[in-house]
């Protein structure tokens, strides 16, 4: 099948096709006649487990890692545990600076809801913010 096709069989753009192509990720066929890229059963096997990894999170050099594992016939079944545990423990923290960061502008904005606005001073640019700083 050509790129166009590829593309369309697995709802993604050409584009997609053509990068992991380009970074060694597909391997396809070259038509002798038209000189077309010609893909595989095994090309969109590969490019439909990408998908799934990218969804799940996973970098294009931990999906090239995975891969080559399994290319020298490997399971990379307990490489994906490690990288997913690793990846869940990550964002956990992501979310709990998020969460804290929640926190700080709900109380910013509920400590700022009666201040006025104030010019700027030559040691001030916005006491809002200069004041919320210093007092939490």
């Amino acid at each position: 099948m050509k790129v166009n096709e590829l593309a369309k069989s697995l709802a993604v753009t050409p584009d997609t096709v053509r990068f992991y192509t380009r970074n060694g990720f597909l391997s396809p066929n070259r038509n002798p006649l038209n000189g077309y890229k010609i893909y595989s059963k095994q090309d969109q096997q590969r490019l439909s487990f990408i998908i799934s990894a990218r969804q799940l999170g996973f970098s294009v050099d931990e999906i090239a890692h995975i891969l080559t594992e399994a290319d020298k016939g490997h399971s990379a079944c307990s490489l994906v545990r490690e990288i997913i545990e690793q990846k869940l423990i990550e964002t956990e923290q992501q979310f709990q600076q998020t969460l804290a960061l929640r926190n700080r502008l709900k109380m910013a904005i509920e400590d700022w809801q009666d201040k006025p606005d104030k010019e700027p001073t030559s040691e001030m640019i916005c006491h809002l913010i200069e004041g919320f700083s210093a007092e939490h």
